[in-house]
Order: structure tokens, then C-alpha cells, then sequence
């Protein structure tokens, strides 16, 4: 009675071999010198957000409550149709700037009409910190730059292929004559979405602003103020936290000596899907939700 044959890969297999080395077949990336996969891997959160929850059982339901405005069918004006300064089908001014005329019309639109799709939501969170002495000389940069790293997690392009760009520097884009020059490093800023979002709410509301003495809240402004100005229709609630108030962050008070030099305040946008009229107001309501107060002086 004959064996039956056994190819040569069955042999190798063994029970404690070692591991096949994956890596050899993937394309490195040029700036890291890592193996990187074929496809795009997106991680996802790994753990429930509580702020996150929050939003979608409770928050959305009274915000959509809140900011109601029922429109009856036809109540609506059409928009007011922009004309052009010369026909572009003329051959002589096809290919030329084409500029409109009529004026903007940024702080008259009115705000999209209600519905469950357009309910006013936190899209990302921008902080952003700028340093002077960081124009004399790029190494005053290090010490903001550990800063906003420790605070958000974050990195420039951390572990190859991101959704987000990490820490970013902020450059000058145009030159000011005595102060400023062109493409001068002169701060730090970092976009946060999704859970790493909601965790900077979660540390911001619960470890720091309450241990600020002299913090009643985010100044409103009087409300003889203009609602048509690009700020109030912008859909974006923005506040500062100086520079006492940084050792209060649980990530820097662990290890507040590691930064020899004098940290810098902080600017926090908080970027919201909202627009038209009204925008600014759509979003206090739901930054509101999330535990920071409001003051009116």
C-alpha cells in the first residue's frame, strides 16, 4: 500500500515556527522608511464616548426642538439671482475672470429649513496657539509644540496614513515689515474629530474650568450687536484660555516640569455645521449642552 505524497509546504509547517515576515512585500513609505499595506486602514474607536452618546440620545432631540422654525410651502423667497459684468459665450471673454455683481450676500442668507438631516452638530474642534518669540527663533516653537501634543495625542502625521493632519505649524502667509516675514513658523494649531474630540470636552469641562477663579463663563456679545456680521454667521464659538489656566489640564499637571519655559495660552474653536442667519446662536446652544456656561456682561 503506496503513502500518499506530501507537498514540500506541508513539511515546513510546523507548530512553534516563526512568523512569516509580512513586511517584505509592501511598499515603504519615503518619509517614515515603514512598510505600508496596500489598502487604507481607518481605525475606529475602540471604547463607547459618553459625550458622543450623549449627543445623539439627548442633545439632538432638544436641539431640533430648540431651533424649529416651521416654514409653511412657498413662504420661502427665491434666491436673488446674480448677474455677470459680460456674457461668457462672447469668444472675445470666455476665458476671462468673470466677477458677479450684486454685492455679498454672506450675512443675509437666510438658514437652510429644518429638518432631522441638518440638526446643528460639532464637526471639529480647532486649538491654536501662537508665540511671538517663536519669530526671533523656531526653537521658542518646542515647548507649544509638547504642549498641544500632550494635550490632544496627536502628531504630525502620526503612524503614516491619518484621517487628520495631527499638529500642524502656522506660518505666516504674508510678510509685515519689522514683524513678520513670509513662511515664519509663528505657532501651533491641531484639528480634533470623533472621539479624541469629545475626550478635550470631557477634560476641558470637568478638570479646568472649574478651577478657574476668575471664569464665569464665555463672554456673549451685547445684544445690541449686528446679526448679519461674518462672525455671526459663521457657525463657530470661539474662546481663549490664558496661560495660568494650562497647569489645570490633567496631561501637563503630571509633568509640568518637563516644560522649562512658560507655557502659552490657548485659542479652542469649536466648528459647527451651522449657517445662515442665526448660526452663532445654533451653535451656543449645543456648546451649552456640552457643560461650558455662557456669560453676558
Amino acid at each position: 500500500m503506496s503513502t500518499p505524497s506530501v507537498s514540500r509546504a506541508a513539511l515546513n509547517l510546523k507548530r512553534f515556527g516563526r512568523a512569516p515576515r509580512l513586511g517584505k512585500h509592501l511598499r515603504k513609505s519615503p518619509t517614515t522608511k515603514l512598510p505600508q499595506p496596500h489598502v487604507k486602514l481607518i481605525t475606529r474607536e475602540f471604547a463607547p464616548c459618553r459625550l458622543e452618546d450623549h449627543y445623539h440620545n439627548t442633545l439632538q432631540d432638544d436641539l431640533m426642538y430648540m431651533t424649529y422654525k416651521h416654514e409653511p410651502e412657498g413662504t420661502r423667497k427665491a434666491p436673488r439671482q446674480i448677474r455677470l459684468k459680460f456674457d461668457p459665450e462672447n469668444p472675445y471673454s470666455k476665458f476671462r475672470a468673470n466677477p458677479s455683481v450684486g454685492g455679498s450676500q454672506l450675512g443675509k442668507k437666510p438658514a437652510p429649513p429644518s429638518t432631522p438631516d441638518n440638526v446643528v452638530r460639532l464637526e471639529k474642534i480647532q486649538i491654536h496657539t501662537m508665540v511671538k518669540e517663536s519669530i526671533a527663533s523656531k526653537a521658542n516653537l518646542l515647548a507649544p509644540l509638547m504642549m498641544v501634543r500632550a494635550l490632544t495625542g496627536e502628531t504630525e502625521r502620526g503612524g503614516g496614513q491619518h484621517a487628520v493632519e495631527g499638529i500642524q505649524l502656522v506660518r505666516g502667509k504674508k510678510s509685515i515689515g519689522g514683524w513678520l516675514r513670509q513662511g515664519i513658523p509663528a505657532g501651533v494649531k491641531v484639528d480634533l474629530r470623533g472621539q479624541s474630540m469629545y475626550d478635550f470636552i470631557g477634560t476641558l469641562t470637568e478638570f479646568v474650568l472649574p478651577r478657574l477663579r476668575d471664569f464665569n463663563g464665555v463672554v456673549l456679545p451685547p445684544q445690541s450687536s449686528s446679526v448679519n456680521t461674518p462672525s455671526a454667521v459663521s457657525g463657530v464659538v470661539s474662546f481663549g484660555l490664558p496661560p495660568q489656566a494650562m497647569v489645570f489640564f490633567p496631561q501637563l499637571e503630571v509633568n509640568i516640569d518637563a516644560y522649562p519655559d512658560h507655557l502659552p495660552g490657548i485659542h479652542i474653536h469649536f466648528v459647527t455645521n451651522a449657517t445662515g442667519v442665526g448660526a452663532q446662536d445654533r451653535a451656543r446652544a449645543l456648546v451649552s449642552g456640552f457643560q461650558i456656561p455662557f456669560a453676558r456682561r
